[in-house]
């Protein structure tokens, strides 16, 4: 295999493929990048076994090939070259020649007939959609999964088509968070599936400002397709709970609150907190909320956010991180929230489609 890329779109390939790559792992093949190069582009693929990640760019192919070589150092290599083109010469025994300006190096790679194939999926459900759409819709839901095992489903993101709607849910049982959005194209059976945190995290920092990004799905893995990247991921096993259960259907108060500014009044009160176990109470009285904290390790302190409200008084408490997380990214000026009491869920509103809901605290 001989071929000559540009530079810096050989290092922006290598960064959307290097994140899943581990440095500990028992397949040395793992800690690889195929590169397959055939008609004037080169094709980078890693996986580690749960998530696949692809994407290719223009070369001059002298010599098609491939071969893997290992990720993580070659893009170290990459990053600290300065010329415009890097020329990767490999010989029988997979051993690369790397050049680039006056600088040399050899990097000895591993043939690629270890490297682990694309199962491939039957696919049951497709959906196009925006990729700025999507992963705003991520955005807005997936610091709400929960980090525990003993609950599998909830550790990813639940992707639900039913007609022309995607549903994105999040939940780890104290709080949820859910994005709703009409999609441009939808074909195949309604249905739910789990997405694994990872190749959640993996799509929020890959997927671009513009294009379309095609979602298909299988029974047990799922496929996202984008101008630049393919990835694939197994599917959470398990079934999610029906979550419109934990939706009330009324509320008895309602209030409009500035997102920013509820924001920074959370994080200032939360300032005399000791530990993540602490509360925050919300006083709702006559235009105006309070907010309250304290702990007897740092002291107390109070803020207060004018606003219209008319009902009668309350006090909620909250886990200030839960409370703060859907001001973070929901990407609204203004939060509507719908409360009954102090012990049953409340319910944060913030433009088109995006709900959260959050169970108060019961004070000891």
């Amino acid at each position: 295999m001989k071929i000559k890329v540009v530079r810096e779109q050989f290092q922006k390939a290598l960064h959307r493929v290097n994140s899943i790559v581990g440095s500990r792992t028992m397949l040395p093949i793992l800690g690889n990048v195929l590169l397959n190069a055939e008609n004037d582009k080169v094709t980078l693929i890693t996986t580690d076994l749960e998530v696949r990640i692809s994407t290719s760019l223009e070369a001059t192919v002298e010599q098609a090939g491939v071969t893997t070589l290992p990720c993580r150092k070659l893009l170290a290599l990459v990053n600290c070259f300065s010329a415009d083109a890097v020329e990767i010469t490999v010989d029988d025994n997979h051993h690369a020649a790397i050049k680039c300006g006056s600088s040399n190096f050899k990097l000895l790679g591993l043939g690629p007939e270890d490297f682990p194939e694309d199962a491939g999926f039957e696919e049951v459900r497709s959906v196009r959609i925006a990729e700025n759409a999507f992963k705003r819709m991520l955005t807005m839901i997936s610091y709400a999964t929960s980090s525990e095992d003993s609950r599998k489903a909830l550790t990813g993101v639940l992707c639900s088509v039913s007609g022309s709607v995607l549903t994105m849910v999040a939940t780890d049982g104290k709080r949820l968070a859910m994005q709703e959005k009409e999609v441009a194209e939808a074909n195949g059976a309604d249905g739910d599936v789990i997405i694994p945190i990872k190749a959640v995290n993996e799509l929020k920092r890959m997927l671009e400002n513009d294009g379309d990004l095609r979602i298909s799905i299988g029974d047990k893995q799922c496929r996202f397709e984008s101008s630049k990247i393919t990835l694939s991921s197994k599917l959470v096993e398990g079934t999610y709970p029906n979550y419109r259960l934990v939706i009330p259907q009324n509320f008895t108060r309602m209030v409009e609150v500035d997102t920013a500014r509820f924001l920074s009044k959370i994080e200032t009160v939360s300032q005399v907190l000791s530990d993540s176990s602490s509360y925050i109470i919300l006083a709702l009285s006559e235009n105006m909320m309070k907010l309250q904290a304290s702990s007897v390790e740092v002291g107390e302190g109070s803020d207060v956010i004018d606003l219209e409200y008319s009902g009668d008084p309350i006090e909620i408490s909250f886990n200030p991180e839960f409370l703060a997380d859907p001001l973070k990214y929901c990407g609204s000026e203004k939060v509507l929230m719908k409360i009954n009491d102090e012990l049953n869920p409340v319910a944060i509103e913030a433009g088109e489609g995006f709900l959260y809901v959050i169970m108060p605290i019961r004070k000891r």
